[in-house]
């Protein structure tokens, strides 16, 4: 399985140190947090997973600027009320901008994969329309990723003309969105979920001989 399906390049400043998260065959894997910009100067917080053998000195700290070229991930992770499904820029390499500049934060995916649950379409009170729709990625060794997204106007409305099983490709930004959870036992819980907002989206056709 080719790996060009699943593209992300992130530019913008560590607001986090990592912290360990977990380790494979001996190689020790970290995660912290990179501020991007956007043009709006609304800042999205995305979780990167970074390998210990590619993470220079000064990831280490908060403030330097990165350039990170990777894969978006998901994973599962159990929970007392269930599963979750985290998502997280897989770092394959790893820059240290030496300019402080914000202006050159960056924020871009391609993504090819396929529609695994029917798609979600609204509208908010301000008759803005938004299609919701899980993106599931293939990966090597017969994974797959799970990537939810969401699209606005146009793109929400060719969304919801798509079915389970469609195979698509995106382009655009993984976001983060904060929001509040009301719990089962009445409190309010802050939470962050991300996703991927398309700017372009293609039907891939496919031809059966």
């Amino acid at each position: 399985m080719s790996e060009t399906n699943n593209y992300i390049y992130v530019s913008g400043v560590i607001s986090s140190p990592p912290e360990f998260s977990h380790s494979i065959y001996g190689e020790k894997f970290y995660r912290l947090f990179l501020n991007i910009k956007r043009l709006s100067e609304v800042e999205d917080r995305i979780p990167v997973t970074i390998s210990e053998r590619i993470m220079p000195d000064a990831a280490r700290g908060i403030g330097a600027h990165f350039s990170i070229i990777g894969q978006i991930r998901s994973y599962n992770q159990k929970t007392a009320n269930g599963s979750k499904l985290l998502i997280t820029v897989f770092a394959k390499e790893i820059i240290h901008d030496m300019s402080s500049d914000r202006d050159t934060d960056c924020n871009e995916c391609e993504l090819t994969g396929f529609i695994c649950k029917p798609v979600i379409y609204r509208t908010t009170p301000f008759s803005r329309e938004i299609s919701d729709v899980l993106l599931a990625v293939n990966r090597n060794y017969g994974k797959s990723d799970y990537l939810p997204c969401i699209a606005w106007g146009r793109n929400a409305r060719y969304l919801k003309k798509l079915t389970v099983g469609n195979e698509l490709s995106i382009t655009g930004r993984l976001q983060s969105r904060d929001y509040r959870k009301l719990l089962d036992n009445g409190q309010m819980e802050n939470r962050t979920a991300y996703e991927i907002s398309c700017s372009s989206i293609e039907l891939i056709e496919t031809d059966f001989l």
